[in-house]
């Protein structure tokens, strides 16, 4: 693995608030544009931002043979996969591979849940029971959205699901790197996929870690998180000779547990710094060469304060560094594939992200290089953090091909 690590990424897509697409995408990043909204999402009260994606209700959206997985998540895999012709990339993938050895593994935190809650007020008085139309099989479970894209996209590899909260689609890359350099694939769709749910905005109501208004990474008045939606894909082969200069590389991928608390991080960040040294190692790279950090940052009072340690500790040359939350909502399970598809967006346009809704930097972090506006650049390596509930960590580099 240490010899032959380099992943390439030909063809990547990403659709959430900020519209369907990378287009829209780049061009709300570049004008620090942000998607959050004020939250009017089926019957929550809540006072509370969002980042809401435009799914249509229509019920021909989905082909006869996708019906059965019709649910609020799926159809936003759905929506993710029309876009930027990723599905033309895939079938160009399946010319040149065995679609028997293209695998899919991708991230949620809650899959179709909604239909669930739904469910639930259509009990049965009398035994209990859901109503028929809830399909806790082809909807719900965890796996569902990797059986709906692996049969959307006409494959017949290996499928996974990682639900690590936040973590979820960045460790994706992960397992998708295993199975290729042991040569037990030659491509994977990799990605993640999570949609607004009742549970998840209650919940961390419940937490108290929502924000009122449009969240605040790093900034000195951060309340907490607003709360996002996302689908994200990536394509990822091995890097050889097919493999052009200038290509998208997945670089190092650095994965760790804190085995500390099941919801807050190690208080010195330690985890985050093992995973974050775990992938400059595997990218055969020093702390200097990386040229931009796209921090988890979700604008939480610890998470930020931690993530900051653990950079701080790493990076003695502190590179710029930032958080887009405040413009795409915290994805949580589709976050980690979020932020490397704007890390490879940071790449492509030499641009070294700002963070949208931060005003004022906390000057009680520890020290990062922090950016609140966009800056012009040169950057050749990108590093994406990605922290989950309960202590998963994982950082991915990310580069060009010379």
């Amino acid at each position: 693995m240490k010899d032959q690590a380099y992943l390439s990424m030909p063809a990547f897509t990403a659709t959430c608030c900020l519209g369907n697409g990378l287009a829209s995408l780049r061009s709300s990043l570049l004008s620090q544009h942000t998607g959050l909204v004020p939250c009017k999402f089926e019957s929550v009260d809540l006072d509370t931002y969002i980042g809401i994606t435009n799914i249509t209700e229509d019920k021909v959206f989905l082909s006869a043979e996708l019906q059965d997985f019709d649910c609020r998540n799926n159809r936003l895999a759905y929506l993710g996969l029309q876009q930027d012709d990723f599905i033309d990339a895939v079938e160009k993938a399946k010319c040149r591979f065995n679609k028997t050895r293209i695998g899919v593994f991708l991230g949620t935190s809650t899959s179709g849940m909604l239909q669930t809650e739904k469910g639930y007020r259509e009990l049965d008085p009398q035994t209990g029971a859901l109503p028929s139309w809830v399909n806790y099989r082809f909807a719900q479970n965890t796996c569902s959205v990797a059986h709906f894209v692996r049969l959307a996209l006409g494959l017949d590899g290996p499928t996974a699901v990682v639900s690590t909260a936040c973590s979820s689609s960045a460790k994706v890359f992960a397992m998708a790197q295993r199975m290729l350099l042991l040569g037990v694939i030659d491509a994977a769709i990799v990605g993640g996929v999570d949609s607004l749910c009742l549970t998840t905005l209650y919940g961390f109501h419940s937490l108290q870690l929502l924000s009122q208004n449009p969240c605040m990474p790093y900034d000195t008045y951060r309340e907490g998180i607003s709360i996002g939606e996302a689908a994200v894909f990536a394509l990822l082969t091995r890097d050889d000779s097919y493999t052009p200069p200038g290509s998208l590389l997945i670089k190092g991928v650095g994965e760790s547990s804190d085995a500390y608390h099941m919801s807050s991080p190690h208080p010195e960040g330690l985890g985050a710094r093992q995973a974050m040294q775990s992938a400059l190692q595997q990218a055969r790279l020093s702390a200097p060469e990386i040229d931009y950090i796209h921090l988890h940052g979700t604008a939480t009072k610890n998470n930020d304060a931690i993530e900051s340690i653990a950079v701080s500790a790493v990076f003695e040359e502190k590179p710029p560094a930032s958080s887009t939350k405040g413009a795409t909502g915290h994805c949580l399970g589709a976050a980690g594939a979020l932020n490397v598809a704007i890390g490879a967006l940071a790449l492509q346009q030499q641009v070294a992200w700002g963070s949208p809704g931060t005003e004022e930097l906390d000057a009680t972090l520890s020290p990062i290089h922090y950016l609140i506006h966009n800056v012009a650049r040169p950057v050749n390596h990108v590093l994406s953090n990605s922290f989950g509930f309960g202590g998963s960590n994982c950082s991915i580099v990310l580069g060009l091909k010379d």
